[in-house]
């Protein structure tokens, strides 16, 4: 046993410069862990309270002094004296003495903070790679990435609908080849643009966000199934795209309303939204699409789970939003096949834990992954070599808090050697 012996906070600014937790957690030997949480922008109703403190002279709102408040004030004198290594014991502390189901007494960013730093003090305090102590001896799968190329939606102003474009490279031998492969992809991409003449800015995910793009998410898949041509790769095969619909930003009154982001886009019913993924599956060498309906539809993601979901990864984030309640209701439902797993959306690393052994065990795939406004703490690199989780979402080979992650997957690779495995899909 190893005692913690105080608990520390700060407000630091995330990767739009917005104030962010950042928490720092001490044991009785001395061993002290860092964590920070992220923030997103296209969030899901059911998520965790994010706790900011809405004084519009600073930061617009946005500070997280109250939630710095409730660490040192309120948190740390429930567990300060508590085993650093009883993770369970800990987080169960936090949620009682928060007493919500959404954490909205304390703050899901407040009671997250000081759950990852607990961890990462602990695994600090025995000598352990974070994913060998979060894991244990069998962690050594590596994650097929999936690369945010091209940023639509509320995370750019190109004018798609669409919110992430992705590259999946499944087949590739290692961690390092896929990465190595998506780089070229990405490259001939922006040789593709530059072509055109048009813009290479970046969105807050680090993928390419075009203003001079017509004709919405048809015309980026085009255009990214060229790209993969141009590298030397086969679409379908060698390369994969994946697409983060969140279609919540554009359903409105029943519709999925495209002109909202595109100029004369359609507007939709849910069976013609259905109809218009699965021709994009039949199109286009698309094998993975995140929140392709709306959060409370669920009767319209039973339809599309029974219609698409034999061939083609259907992901549910603001679905799920990493609830153990709401994914075992998905099973019985028998909606999407595969969840999206954001520590943030639930407020503490056990209960996120827990919702990935629910689905592993019900055959629902699952993706670690970040948040729009980031930092450069890459905890959750770790988190999905421990899960076994198979894939990653960290945004694009751009912006340093994004390549963080990739960066200490990399270590991860070099520690394992050959016992890492890659492609657990295959």
């Amino acid at each position: 046993m190893s005692e913690i012996r105080s608990v520390s906070a700060r407000e630091i600014l995330d990767s739009r410069g917005n104030p962010a937790v950042e928490v720092e957690v001490e044991s009785a030997a001395g061993t002290c862990g860092r964590a920070s949480v992220p923030a997103g922008a296209s969030t899901g109703g059911a998520e965790a309270f994010e706790l900011r403190d809405g004084d519009r002279k600073r930061y617009e709102g946005k500070g997280v002094r109250k939630a710095l408040r409730n660490i040192e004030e309120l948190i740390a004198p429930e567990i300060v004296g508590m085993d650093l290594f009883d993770q369970c014991g800990i987080d169960q502390e936090m949620c009682l003495a928060d007493g919500t189901p959404d954490k909205s007494s304390l703050g899901a960013n407040a009671i997250l903070g000081v759950s990852l730093a607990c961890a990462r003090t602990a695994a600090m305090e025995l000598g352990l790679p974070l994913y060998r102590y979060l894991g244990g001896s069998n962690a050594k799968y590596l994650p097929v990435p999936m690369l945010n190329v091209f940023n639509g939606g509320v995370h750019s102003g190109a004018p798609c609908a669409f919110q992430e474009f992705m590259l999946r490279c499944a087949q590739a031998d290692s961690f390092s080849d896929a990465l190595c492969r998506s780089r070229r992809v990405i490259s001939a991409l922006r040789q593709l643009l530059e072509e055109r003449k048009w813009s290479v800015a970046v969105g807050d995910e680090g993928g390419f966000a075009p203003h001079e793009l017509r004709g919405g998410c048809c015309a980026v898949l085009e255009m990214l199934t060229s790209a993969i041509e141009r590298a030397g790769l086969t679409p379908g095969e060698d390369m994969t795209i994946a697409l983060d619909v969140a279609a919540n930003s554009f359903f409105h009154d029943g519709i999925y309303d495209y002109s909202l982001f595109e100029e004369n886009g359609a507007k939709l019913t849910a069976a013609e939204q259905i109809g218009f993924l699965k021709e994009l599956t039949l199109k286009f060498p698309v094998d993975s699409i995140e929140d392709g309906l709306a959060e409370e539809s669920w009767q319209d993601w039973r339809t599309l789970t029974a219609e698409l979901g034999e061939k083609c990864q259907l992901v549910g984030d603001d679905l799920f939003v990493t609830n153990f309640q709401r994914l075992r209701k998905g099973v019985e439902e028998k909606c999407a096949n595969a969840i999206l797993l954001k520590p943030n959306q639930i407020g503490t690393l056990t209960e996120c834990c827990d919702t990935a052994f629910l689905a592993h065990n019900n055959n629902y795939r699952t993706i670690v992954s970040h948040r729009s406004g980031e930092t450069c703490d890459p905890f959750i690199a770790d988190l999905a070599v421990a899960l076994g989780s198979g894939q990653i979402k960290a945004g694009s080979l751009a912006r340093g808090e994004r390549v963080a992650k990739y960066n200490q997957l990399l270590r991860i690779e070099e520690q394992l050697g050959e016992t890492a495995v890659y492609g657990l899909f295959k």
